[in-house]
């Protein structure tokens, strides 16, 4: 499905289960698609919710911004004209990125309405700066794309050693696209990388803590054992300035959460989700 959304950039997105169900939207983190929640979608559209997995703008099969406008307001100024389409309020669930995304429109108390609940995948109010770093350092690495899929899948096994290796690599085709010279390159813009300005970041950061102290929904922070992008600092400054939220961790998986323990990770999302939408 696709939205048209204020900006004039067309977003698209992947659905599950019945659009009269509680609302549950899914945005990926930075350099993924709506790919990368696995099955998620399935097992929660299956539990009983109307799920939308999004391409965030210059991601997967999502327009790219003509002039790499990648900055969080103007996701989170997509998410709000997607909602005002379907006509209903969300639970939004995002990674990185997209948590950054769902944590800047649950925390604007003019759009309250909009949100019922979110989940936060192994992003707290702010990045741990080295693991953010290593995560960029990784996107840089393909930007000269890659001769075949398994030079790519080479690439991914390097970066993921933890996570055991696809006999397949077909899978990682809806992560890339293939371009007339022959290669694969990952499916995002490369403008996205512009946006990281040391100053903007900082000062994001600052927002973002400023603005979760606004956050009264029900909250959850869910962040991979082995992740080194949400450290235990970061979550104590998260539980601290939002202090009625839970937080799960998950054994054996690192930053991909939902691509490291899919089944256990969805698990963890319905039994929360399933609370809120009684």
């Amino acid at each position: 499905m696709k939205f048209k959304v204020d900006s004039g950039l067309e977003i698209v997105a992947s659905s599950w289960g019945n659009k009269i169900d509680p609302l549950i939207v899914l945005m990926h983190g930075g350099g993924q698609t709506r790919h990368a929640w696995g099955n998620t979608g399935d097992i929660l559209g299956g539990a009983g919710f109307y799920v939308l997995s999004l391409d965030l703008r210059g991601h997967g099969d999502s327009q790219w911004h003509p002039d790499g406008d990648y900055l969080i307001d103007s996701y989170k100024d997509d998410l709000i004209s997607i909602l005002n389409q379907i006509g209903k309020p969300a639970s939004l669930v995002g990674a990185s990125l997209g948590g950054m995304v769902g944590l800047s429109l649950a925390s604007d108390l003019n759009k309250k309405d909009l949100v019922t609940s979110l989940v936060m995948v192994d992003i707290g109010l702010y990045p741990n700066e080295q693991g953010s770093n290593e995560i960029v350092s990784f996107m840089q690495s393909g930007i000269k794309g890659f001769a075949n899929l398994e030079e790519a899948s080479d690439a991914v096994s390097a970066y993921l050693p933890h996570r055991k290796r696809p006999r397949d690599n077909r899978g990682l085709e809806k992560n890339l696209r293939l371009k007339d010279d022959g290669r694969y390159y990952w499916h995002w813009d490369p403008k996205f990388l512009d946006e990281r300005d040391d100053n903007l970041r900082e000062s994001q950061k600052e927002k973002n803590i400023r603005l979760a102290k606004n956050i009264t929904i029900p909250t959850l922070l869910i962040r991979g054992a082995l992740s080194n992008v949400v450290t235990q600092k970061e979550v104590d400054d998260f539980l601290i300035t939002i202090p009625h939220a839970e937080f799960q961790e998950i054994e054996k998986a690192a930053h991909m959460v939902a691509g490291d323990r899919n089944d256990i990770f969805a698990s963890s999302a319905i039994k929360f989700l399933k609370k809120i939408n009684l």
